[in-house]
């Protein structure tokens, strides 16, 4: 196979020489190309990169990343995604001398055949919507231990909130909390309801902090599990509850209801049902609060459903069945369903920055996470974890909260302005 690797050899210094990366590239036989120090893109395995070159898809990508047949050495994914060359990909791909990849192609699919059948298991097998209890199960039930190593100490896993762009996670998820609570208008002795509850942080902070009676729900064993027991150490059982059941399920009215992270999880055709059970729920001119990742609307749904290869993959492999909305959407159907939106604010850099330090302290862990999760699925986590962080950067992924009222005639009991809630 020695011609065949030789072959694959000459199409990288080709593509290198094409594009002109800002960023070394080292080939399995320790040739280098590019510059002399900074961040190296390893390719450390040329019958997984042939794989590459013969079935070039994202799913392959992550499968040679999982592997550690890609690599970055003295750097990061960020270094990698901030080390674009110059030149346009259109521009750049008229370059490449295809009739020499064509040429290469039955000597490379031979030497792809020697590679590693490996890659990320998808939750395809899970209930097709993203809300089931098999698709939570799937990434929420990997373990407390390993969502311990890059949460914050309360352990919430959604967007923090940043009064600066400092790096104390555990203080931007604490004003998280009570920005939500906040916005909630949370009062002693009301009821709030928290679907998709989590480790059980917020009814925790709101029962404490605000003496509210609190319930959640949540479809995640593990994290059912340690709610209450957390709930138990505070000595709590009086004011927080927590149910392992979906939201189809819940009865009884509330005074305040938050979800928080969850909607992405219900998927787009049903949102009109999901919609429906939080009105029920939900008491006369009650409050709820709608906080949820989004993407850029398109021209039409139809395109806009259509999404990107990018975005297929984090939904096949980490979020199986889930679906995001655009930010319109969650407002039509808010309004369809009769409630009165109030507030709604974009959250986008926040979650880039929340993303991005999950990364690091993952990455600062990562023996620790393979010995958990093993090392493949520790190394999925933190391209995830990467690439939704670029992506919320970028734009292309988007968080928005809505604040909205089960809708009466009247006053909505609101005041008139929101300056409270942005005071030192």
């Amino acid at each position: 196979m020695a011609g065949a690797e030789d072959k694959l050899a000459e199409i990288v210094r080709h593509v290198v020489a094409v594009f002109e990366p800002k960023i070394a590239v080292r080939l399995w036989t320790g040739e280098w190309l590019g510059p002399a120090d900074g961040p190296v893109l390893a390719l450390n395995d040329p019958a997984a990169i042939a794989r590459l070159v013969v079935s070039p898809n994202i799913a392959t990508a992550v499968g040679l990343w999982m592997t550690k047949a890609i690599d970055v050495e003295h750097g990061t994914i960020f270094d990698l995604a901030r080390a674009r060359p110059d030149i346009r990909t259109k521009a750049a791909m008229k370059r490449i001398d295809k009739l020499k990849i064509a040429a290469s192609l039955p000597a490379l699919y031979g030497l792809s055949r020697r590679a590693k059948a490996s890659g990320p298991a998808s939750g395809e097998d899970a209930k097709a919507s993203g809300s089931s209890k098999a698709a939570i199960q799937f990434h929420y039930d990997v373990s407390n231990d390993f969502y311990r190593l890059f949460l914050d100490s309360r352990m919430l896993y959604s967007c923090a909130y940043f009064d600066g762009w400092h790096e104390d996670i555990d203080k931007a998820q604490l004003d998280k909390l009570d920005m939500i609570c906040r916005k909630l208008r949370l009062k002693a002795g009301e009821r709030f309801l928290d679907i998709g509850c989590g480790w059980g942080a917020l009814l925790i902070h709101a029962a404490e902090t605000y003496g509210v009676t609190g319930h959640g729900v949540t479809l995640s064993q593990a994290q059912f599990d340690l709610a209450r027991e957390r709930i138990a150490a505070r000595g709590l059982e009086g004011k927080v509850t927590v149910e392992l059941k979906p939201f189809e399920d819940l009865t009884g009215q509330f005074d305040k209801v938050a979800s928080i992270g969850m909607f992405e999880h219900v998927g787009w055709d049903r949102h009109d049902a999901y919609l429906k059970a939080v009105r029920k729920l939900l008491r006369p001119n009650g409050l709820y609060l709608h906080h949820a990742i989004t993407r850029p609307a398109k021209e039409s749904d139809k395109a806009f459903r259509k999404g990107t290869k990018e975005y297929a993959a984090i939904i096949r492999y980490i979020f199986p069945g889930a679906e995001l909305d655009h930010v319109g959407h969650s407002a039509q159907y808010l309004e369809k369903h009769r409630f009165e939106v109030h507030d709604v604010e974009n959250w986008r850099e926040h979650y880039a920055r929340t993303c991005r330090l999950w990364h690091d302290r993952l990455l600062s862990r990562m023996d620790e996470a393979a010995a958990i999760a093993g090392e493949e699925r520790a190394r999925l986590w933190l391209l995830y974890l990467a690439g939704v962080s670029l992506g919320f950067e970028r734009g292309g992924l988007l968080i928005y909260q809505t604040l909205a009222s089960k809708r009466s005639r009247g006053a909505s009991g609101l005041p008139p302005t929101r300056r409270d809630l942005y005071r030192d």
